[in-house]
């Protein structure tokens, strides 16, 4: 049974494998915002990534020395996570290490995502505490998709990103295995808060940022009003992507990156790592607004 959260504005659904959002629509007009699912493109809606953000070399991590296979964007998004609390606008959900985590991922863990209702916004907050009697390290990111158009009376093209600040943004390309590739990048925009989307724009894979300055962007139409607003904190990465000429996009706030495919060190070591120690927190959020 998924969970629902509804006001009197918009109506959100989650699910507990993965503590995915299936559904985020508008009441008024039933305006459905979150990407359906369909097979024939991408299965998923808006998974969770840990314990690492796309994928690592020959899908193996080595701590202390030791080798560990783990796949893409890590278990969370295939773990049945627990509902510890829920009321008509909030639900939260729990992911405790257990012996299979332990098989792919040698830390122990809670991750909690908390998900708040407030009139057309989804509020999605993440928090990880070591339970471990060590220090432990990992990644964590968000994946929702959105239709795109959001409107029928428009196209895929008519649609653009506008981020909060003028961006010059670094496109770092990965391989078919989503794995950075060494060296190879291209000055995506310059000095501007514009990225106008074609489905062009993704054939060569997703699009990956090192370093955002803006902390909200927005998936904008110049033919339509409907909107979608994603802010975020603590989230300093991103990826957008779309399979090959699908209709939605995703926008992707990370803290974490792919491996590049020269590495062989430690995962501790790896790009952006988070650091924790012994009953130490990590928090951080994004929010989904509809317009």
């Amino acid at each position: 049974m998924n969970t629902i959260l509804k006001n009197g504005v918009a109506m959100a659904e989650i699910k507990k494998a993965g503590a995915e959002i299936v559904s985020f629509k508008r009441l008024e007009d039933g305006t459905e915002y979150m990407w359906n699912g369909d097979e024939t493109f991408w299965p998923s809606h808006a998974p969770v990534l840990f314990p690492i953000v796309c994928a690592v070399v020959n899908g193996e991590i080595r701590v202390d020395g030791k080798t560990y296979q783990i796949g893409n964007h890590g278990f969370a998004k295939w773990s049945e996570f627990e509902l510890v609390e829920e009321s008509g606008t909030k639900a939260v959900f729990k992911l405790t290490y257990n012996e299979e985590t332990l098989t792919k991922y040698p830390f122990k863990f809670d991750l909690f995502i908390t998900y708040t209702l407030v009139e057309n916004k989804l509020e999605v907050k993440y928090k990880v505490d070591n339970i471990d009697d060590k220090d432990i390290y990992f990644q964590i990111g968000t994946h929702p998709g959105f239709n795109c158009p959001l409107d029928k009376d428009t196209q895929f093209e008519d649609y653009y990103l506008e981020f909060e600040k003028e961006e010059t943004l670094e496109r770092f390309f990965m391989d078919k295995t989503n794995v950075v590739i060494s060296g190879k990048s291209d000055t995506l925009i310059k000095d501007s808060k514009i990225l106008p989307l074609t489905h062009e724009l993704f054939y060569d894979g997703a699009l990956v940022f090192k370093n955002i300055n803006s902390s909200k962007v927005t998936l904008k139409s110049k033919k339509s009003a409907k909107n979608v607003v994603l802010s975020y904190e603590n989230l300093p990465t991103m990826g957008i992507w779309q399979p090959k000429n699908a209709p939605f996009v995703c926008i992707e706030p990370w803290y974490g990156l792919a491996d590049t495919d020269d590495y062989t060190g430690e995962f501790k070591d790896r790009d952006r790592m988070i650091h924790l120690k012994r009953d130490e927190s990590f928090e951080c959020l994004h929010v989904i607004e509809m317009n």
